[in-house]
């Protein structure tokens, strides 16, 4: 049974920085794709950041430059460092494991930045 647990999110003032982390069992870690998705109340799921399974990425225009995913294969876990962060960036952050063709999906952190 695959499990993903997100951590990290946190009450932030604008221009500040966090790390979220995801940390995943049960799953064939270094052979799946990796994202991070965010969705803020009322708006749809966007994906935020990805990467493969060989280390390509790919972001979110609004974040690129501020944002870094990265994964660390011997720990089954996958981060996504956030630097000059905005309040249109507050949302419940989600990472998502793909496996093949199949999805799973952590619980989600808060991001909060405001003032």
């Amino acid at each position: 049974q695959v499990q993903l647990v997100e951590s990290g999110g946190a009450l932030v003032r604008p221009g500040g920085s966090l790390r979220l982390s995801c940390a995943a069992s049960g799953a064939s870690f270094s052979m799946s794709t990796l994202a991070w998705y965010r969705q803020a109340p009322g708006k749809e799921r966007d994906m935020v950041a990805i990467i493969t399974t060989g280390g390509s990425t790919n972001y979110l225009n609004s974040v690129k430059g501020r944002f870094t995913i990265s994964r660390d294969n011997a720990k089954n876990t996958v981060y996504l460092h956030m630097n000059s962060l905005k309040p249109e960036d507050s949302a419940v952050y989600y990472c998502k494991l793909r496996f093949i063709v199949t999805d799973y999906w952590g619980q989600g952190t808060q991001v909060t930045v405001s003032s």
